[in-house]
């Protein structure tokens, strides 16, 4: 099992520069991975908020070993050509090390309703499977003309191709509860969906990685990726190093430490130091 960190470019220290220097840490302390949350507003508008596709260029440039990513962006507000594009360029940045995390975004977030985006989940998640379906499209490099309802191309073609082959990664986050979600990621390429939807976070089980894995092989996805978050911790280190042992044993790809954006400067740094929690 790989160990990444779950980090939001946002707040006092989620500038590029020192979010550069917070992935260079992990990457010489022993992580695998740093994945940032993909904002525009964050819930609180006096915080900062920083741009994760610029922030992932320079952590790309800043690395050589550690896979990059979001968990997650959500794709109904994107301008998915443009967005292939970044993604693109990120990818040849840190020579085939992106992941792309995708989702529907926060219920409630102020970065759809507040600029004219759509609000309904139903609505977003139709937005985001069409986007999916262009993302895939348009990184193979080839002409792309799709008439979807909320997404719209005629004859639209990227050369510039991913390093990656057939194409970037495409993670899916969401309830696991819920079945919309756990199908869209059966579809792609793994899975970063978390237990049970806020306000009471819940991390994936054992038994919901093993559940996972066993509807991917059904499916004929061999190779599907879980990667678990850590949203909630335990009560003791103990109860924690047995928690990520359980997820180790079921199989899971990764486990990523969620750096909450209030933390100081300081104590992030320390975490990231001491490296990740091992599986016994």
């Amino acid at each position: 099992m790989k160990y990444g960190l779950d980090i939001s470019a946002v707040g006092e220290w989620g500038d590029p520069i020192t979010m550069a220097e917070l992935a260079r840490l992990a990457e010489d302390s022993g992580w695998d991975g740093v994945f940032l949350e993909d904002y525009v507003f964050f819930h609180d508008p006096s915080v900062p908020v920083y741009d994760p596709w610029v922030t992932l260029a320079a952590i790309a440039v800043a690395t050589s070993r550690v896979t990059i990513g979001t968990c997650v962006t959500p794709v109904a507000r994107r301008r998915v050509w443009k967005l292939a594009a970044e993604a693109i360029t990120v990818d040849h940045l840190s020579a085939g090390r992106l992941v792309l995390g995708v989702g529907l975004g926060d219920a409630g977030s102020p970065d759809f309703g507040g600029v004219g985006d759509l609000t309904d989940p139903t609505a977003r998640a139709a937005a985001l499977d069409e986007g999916l379906e262009v993302l895939a499209a348009l990184w193979s490099g080839e002409p792309v003309s799709y008439q979807g309802s909320h997404v719209s191309l005629q004859d639209v073609r990227l050369p510039a191709r991913p390093v990656q082959r057939p194409r970037i990664p495409i993670w899916v986050g969401g309830c696991a509860a819920l079945p919309g979600p756990r199908r869209r990621a059966l579809r792609w390429d793994g899975s970063c969906l978390y237990g049970t939807p806020p306000p009471d976070w819940q991390d994936l089980t054992a038994d919901d990685v093993r559940a996972l894995k066993d509807e991917a092989a059904a499916a004929g996805n061999a190779h599907f990726v879980v990667a678990v978050g850590g949203r909630q911790r335990r009560a003791d280190l103990d109860a924690e190093v047995d928690y990520v042992s359980s997820i180790a044993a079921a199989d899971a790809d990764w486990w990523s430490e969620y750096v909450p954006p209030d933390r100081s400067l300081e104590d992030t740094r320390a975490l990231i130091a001491g490296g990740p929690l091992r599986a016994r």
